[in-house]
């Protein structure tokens, strides 16, 4: 065993039930141009049940790895597992179905040869060669989407696209903020980057660190996310004294004419939500076999926003408190 001055990096890759899309994230750190013998790879098992443990028992590696089993806690919880586990000064999060490219891990580490105090955000591309659902094509679409916008300088790497898909950062810093809060499951990387904030770190845009997003959930839980992140944002905004709230207000009056109607429309009305969330992704269907993304794209983005921002409202107390609230009243008045 090397001992951790040897390690450039310690690798994490938290899991659950994706064996197949694993081994060819770890088929892709095989052939990365680091030098093999100097980063590690842990990857922490969140209550997997498709055989995972059973191939680490057989499998070999060219590099360290360390395969670590817990019952299913969530992805903070196993994070947490993993960099509890490293024994390098970087962590690189990779998640399960992010497939590098060869210099990933020579880009990161090079960034953070530069200065210290750094979070490198990498890129999660869409695969040339996958087929995905349209849900997941709009998503992709949308995150590719802002890396444009900070390759470009539109705007700035800033804590909510700390996306633990491919990033890294000093063990010490994920320590010294106190790890991933273990109680969310959705955007606990966000809610970690608020804390890691107040340590006074520099968020960088790493475009060519890339890896391959071979993202693939139901339209159920693609549908369930943005309603968790809308709550969420409330809440890291209420525990870190973030003004998200102020953010979300100013984001929402940006959007297009077709959400904010829908926004204004449906919250605090579950029967019409219910019917429009019904109706809504049948016109997608249809408008993707017509139109292709082109089509589909602005329906989706209708959906997402209706569902991000009925989190929002319910977190806050209800439609008046987000669209009409009362301190805004009171401040025109002063």
């Amino acid at each position: 065993m090397s001992d951790k001055r040897s390690l450039s990096v310690s690798i994490v890759i938290p899991t659950y039930n994706r064996l197949p899309r694993l081994q060819r994230v770890l088929a892709a750190l095989s052939a990365q141009q680091y030098p093999l013998d100097q980063f590690e790879v842990i990857v922490v098992s969140d209550g997997s049940t498709d055989g995972t443990a059973e191939y680490f028992q057989q499998a070999r590696f060219p590099f360290e790895l360390t395969f670590i089993q817990q019952p299913n806690s969530g992805p903070a919880a196993a994070r947490n597992r993993g960099v509890a586990a490293a024994r390098s000064t970087i962590i690189l999060f990779l998640d399960d179905d992010v497939v590098p490219v060869p210099h990933l891990v020579s880009e990161h580490l090079r960034l953070h040869a530069e200065r210290s105090r750094r979070v490198v955000l990498g890129t999660m591309l869409t695969p040339p060669d996958a087929r995905l659902s349209p849900w997941v094509a709009w998503e992709q679409a949308m995150l590719e989407k802002q890396y444009r916008a900070m390759t470009d300088g539109i705007w700035p790497a800033t804590a909510r696209q700390f996306y633990t898909g491919n990033t890294s950062l000093a063990r010490q810093l994920v320590l010294d903020a106190g790890g991933f809060d273990e109680r969310f499951r959705r955007a606990e990387d966000i809610e970690l980057a608020y804390r890691l904030v107040k340590l006074g770190v520099e968020f960088v845009f790493a475009p060519q660190a890339a890896g391959y997003h071979y993202a693939e959930r139901s339209f159920a839980s693609w549908l369930t996310t943005p309603y968790i992140y809308g709550r969420n944002d409330i809440i890291f905004g209420r525990e870190q004294q973030v003004d998200l709230i102020g953010f979300v207000r100013r984001e929402f009056a940006q959007r297009n004419r077709l959400t904010r109607w829908l926004v204004w429309t449906l919250l605090d009305r579950p029967r019409a939500s219910a019917a429009a969330l019904a109706l809504m992704p049948k016109i997608a269907l249809i408008a993707h076999r017509l139109l292709g993304e082109r089509g589909s794209r602005p329906i989706y983005s209708a959906i997402f926003n209706l569902r991000y921002y009925q989190g929002v409202a319910d977190e806050l107390g209800g439609r008046d408190h987000f669209l009409r609230p009362k301190h805004t009243v009171k401040a025109a008045h002063t």
